[in-house]
């Protein structure tokens, strides 16, 4: 009997859920030295860990990225869908404070 865990693929922007054994669970994910994170691999390595592939500290250390930057990518995804993940909106996506913040640090700074 094969253990059956989530792992994603991917339609368009949409992100699907489809089970596979185990044993391949990892290799549907993004490599460990993956330099482009596209929205996908992004939504990929979220669900992952929320589906219990792999722990969150697991995940920063695959990947190589930093907590907080991981943690961005989990609130991003719960608040704006996939498309939040998109590096080029992020901007948009920031709440209001954490914006005028960085506006007015960049005003100081001219």
């Amino acid at each position: 009997m094969t253990d059956k865990q989530p792992s994603f693929s991917t339609d368009g922007d949409q992100v699907k859920i489809v089970r596979i054994s185990r044993e391949k669970d990892l290799s549907h994910l993004p490599p460990p030295n993956t330099q482009r994170w596209v929205v996908r691999r992004k939504a990929q390595v979220v669900a992952a860990v929320r589906n219990g592939l792999l722990s969150f500290n697991e995940a920063c250390e695959r990947y190589n990225l930093s907590e907080e930057e991981f943690r961005s990518w989990m609130t991003l995804l719960d608040h704006h869908g996939v498309r939040g993940l998109r590096a080029t909106r992020m901007q948009e996506y920031r709440p209001v404070a954490e914006r005028h913040a960085s506006e007015t640090a960049a005003s100081a700074a001219e």
